[in-house]
């Protein structure tokens, strides 16, 4: 049987592999069997364990063992199946309805006239009756700019009942919005006007949220008076209350390339700081163990205080969470076991949301709390420094490193760059961000509000001297795109060296220095790829058209984006990040071009082999002269051309119609292309077109 100390951090395992598989096979009748073989199992447990010594278990303990094991990992996805919403008998989207009946479940973003918020459906109506009904739906509602819409967490609205599924990623190196809404149970979205929503006057929301909402926008509106640099007053927003306010994309970038982005997202860090300083405080309650229960009910009391203080946003609420269960095991465990405690506190959140294994946050804030506890005392241990105050700085590099090494493949799987100043800006961060929360929180007290000046400066201080370390040579390695079985191999390698390391281990050393040769081998063989590549994306845009000629680590880019623009900054960016691609020549449709492997000219591109005929509003039938052979066309700018007239003029195999051309037109050209048995392809809602160039 296993030793209870460790009892959490064991079955976490199955339990974990268990939600994992079943979230990728979702199936009604899956539930019925889990539920079965989950009981069945339970039950062979009880019953091996209450007549342990009559059937003598102890001689079958592995048969045991993989009871439980089994037991977890069922009992895992049968949580995972009954937590998905699209399952449920009672799930809007199976059924047709005129009109739906939500409550805003989130606090809604307001950009650009369009107001974006979570949805939970309550009822549906159909031929006027209503039926009750559950599920999530993603709103985007465009606003009137006479008369708006105002919309608060908990509103009840009557909504037009026009949903589609979410759009998966389009182009190379998107980013999965399908992937990220499913992970938080949302498969559909609605895209609706102002004019189709009617309010019902009622607030359902959780009492307890609506509460810390109103409170932390009490507590932004007080930061708005007391801090008068805007810039001051987005990152104190940002880090104290979890408020998503308007950052500079020069701050943000200057946190990123230091490796302190974590400071700008209210979570487990603040928390922990939070937590130690009240500890420190509060030491001399520890003497007896009365005081100590009362030290517990304080500190935990203060936490959560915080935590509505910043609108009990889900990574606060994890955090506190995390601390809650360590301080109750550190105040009343006999035997006290960080692994075990981390172990129940993801435990426990996963019963009660299965669905967060796929949140970044979750992750990330686990594996890092797992390398503070496991490395950080083994790194300190490398040097010992008898100067107490180089110890101390010595002790927050150990702890950088730990934080920094085990959290690696994550960051470069998840956000494709890799500090390199890390240390630097993680050394000197750590003493401001203690003062910073210290104060940001101290001075929404109104006898310590004269403390802002001081606060805001601090601020101020730490941005400048980020954005300074931000622009030293090489600050950042950035583009590093790896894969699912990459970083597998990455962090098995990894954990493989740590563990060699620490137990002295060479056999293990020599399989962890194997499987980094694999990657590297894996990694050199990309790059070989990257600069031998001669291929053409054509982008997927709604309004926009795009296509890169690239060749090698060059790319030539046509587009009529800029670069500051967020259409390419989301769609078209990540693909040339993906392709290692270091050096873009940017030109539009109505720039001619002559380069050694590229020519543009005349409605004309030829690019290798592979030539391209630009049908747009400005070609006429003049300026086609003999008879021409085309790889493809590429249709765009909503032409009036006439592609019929063609026929028996040029030579062509492929119709490409981009996406700023019209629904209307769209039909025309794949009518004419259908008709004269021609392939075509719509660059509207289908994955980017790719072509792939022989050397």
């Amino acid at each position: 049987m296993f030793k209870a100390e460790y009892i959490f951090a064991r079955i976490l395992l199955p339990f974990l592999m268990g939600i994992a598989l079943l979230y990728f096979f979702q199936n009604e009748q899956a539930i019925l069997i889990l539920a079965i073989a989950s009981a069945a199992t339970f039950f062979f447990i009880l019953i091996v364990n209450i007549n342990y010594k009559k059937l003598n278990a102890y001689k079958f303990k592995g048969i045991t063992g993989i009871l439980i094991f089994l037991f977890f990992f069922v009992f895992g996805g049968l949580l995972c199946l009954l937590k998905s919403e699209k399952l449920r008998s009672d799930y809007f989207a199976t059924k047709n309805y005129t009109c739906l009946k939500i409550w805003v479940n989130d606090e809604p973003e307001h950009t650009s006239g369009i107001l974006r918020f979570k949805a939970r459906v309550v009822s549906g109506y159909e031929n006027s009756k209503q039926i009750k009904l559950s599920g999530q739906l993603l709103v985007a509602l465009k606003v009137d700019s006479l008369n708006p819409i105002h919309l608060r967490y908990g509103d009840e609205v009557i909504v037009s009942a026009r949903y589609a599924e979410v759009e998966p990623p389009y182009n190379p190196a998107e980013f999965d919005f399908k992937y990220w809404l499913a992970g938080q149970n949302i498969y559909k979205q609605t895209f609706i006007d102002q004019n189709h929503v009617l309010k019902t006057n009622r607030n359902i929301g959780n009492p307890v949220i609506k509460f810390a909402l109103l409170l932390r926008e009490k507590q932004i509106t007080k930061y708005r008076q007391l801090i008068k640099n805007d810039e001051a007053f987005a990152v104190a927003s940002t880090l104290i209350l979890g408020y998503r306010s308007d950052l500079t994309r020069e701050t943000l970038a200057a946190y990123s390339k230091t490796g302190t982005i974590h400071a700008l997202s209210v979570s487990g860090s603040h928390v922990a700081i939070i937590f130690f300083i009240l500890d420190f405080i509060l030491t001399l309650l520890d003497k007896k163990q009365s005081l100590k229960i009362f030290k517990f009910i304080l500190i935990c009391c203060l936490i959560w205080a915080y935590s509505l203080i910043t609108g009990l946003s889900p990574s606060v609420v994890r955090s506190a969470i995390m601390i809650t269960i360590f301080i109750t095991a550190k105040t009343f465990a006999r035997n006290k076991n960080a692994y075990n405690t981390l172990a129940f506190a993801a435990f426990c959140q996963l019963v009660y949301n299965p669905f967060s294994i796929w949140d970044v946050g979750f992750q990330l804030s686990y594996v890092s709390v797992f390398g503070l506890i496991y490395l950080q005392p083994k790194i300190y241990k490398w040097i010992y420094i008898k100067h107490k105050l180089l110890n101390k700085v010595w002790e927050l590099i150990a702890l950088s490193l730990a934080a920094q090494l085990v959290t690696f493949p994550l960051c470069i799987y998840y956000f494709h760059r890799f500090p390199v100043y890390f240390l630097i800006g993680n050394l000197f961060i750590s003493i401001p961000l203690i003062l910073i929360i210290i104060l940001g929180i101290g001075v929404l007290i109104p006898v310590f509000d004269r403390l802002a000046p001081i606060f805001e400066w601090i601020i101020v201080f730490t941005n400048s001297v980020l954005k300074w370390i931000a622009d030293l040579p090489y600050s950042t390695y950035s583009s590093i795109w790896i894969n699912l079985p990459e970083l597998i191999l990455l962090s098995v390698a990894l954990g493989f060296c740590v563990y060699a390391l620490v137990k002295y281990n060479k056999k293990l050393l020599s399989i962890a220095l194997m499987l980094y040769i694999i990657y590297a081998s894996i990694a050199i063989y990309d790059n070989w790829i990257a600069v031998h590549q001669k291929k053409i994306i054509f982008f997927t845009l709604r309004k926009n058209y795009a296509a890169a000629f690239i060749s090698g680590t060059e790319a030539v880019l046509l587009t009529d984006l800029i670069i500051d623009d967020k259409n390419y900054q989301f769609f078209v960016k990540p693909a040339l990040e993906q392709a290692q691609i270091s050096k873009i020549k940017y030109i539009s449709l109505k720039q001619d071009v002559i380069m050694p492997h590229f020519v543009k000219k005349r409605h004309q591109i030829v690019f290798n082999d592979y030539n391209i005929l630009i049908i747009d509003d400005k070609l006429n039938y003049k300026k086609l002269t003999g008879k021409g052979k085309f790889s493809t066309l590429w249709l765009t700018g909503n032409t009036k051309f006439k592609v019929e007239h063609l026929s028996g003029k040029i030579d062509y195999k492929t119709i490409l119609i981009d996406g700023t051309n019209k629904d209307y037109k769209i039909a025309i050209f794949k009518n004419f292309a259908e008709n004269n048995k021609v392939e075509y392809y719509v660059l509207k809602k289908n994955p980017a077109y790719l072509v792939y160039l022989t050397q």
